[in-house]
């Protein structure tokens, strides 16, 4: 299970376009309000998989059980 998730993995899962994108601006929030000052970068897309699920309110579904 991957620990990081980008806007594509988002996308992929089912998610729109923008509101992955907002997911994504939403978590590097988090993660600089924690004490993580490199998350304050637009270049940077990746954001821990457990801060994306804390905004979702549940857990994501990996790649490997949604194809099988």
């Amino acid at each position: 299970m991957k620990e990081l998730i980008t806007k594509d993995d988002l996308i992929q899962l089912g998610y729109p376009k923008y509101t992955s994108i907002r997911i994504i601006r939403q978590a590097k929030q988090i993660m600089v309000q924690q004490g993580y000052p490199f998350y304050n970068n637009k270049r940077l897309g990746c954001v821990p998989r457990l801060t994306v699920e804390s905004i979702l309110g549940c857990e994501l579904e990996s790649e490997e059980n949604s194809h099988g």
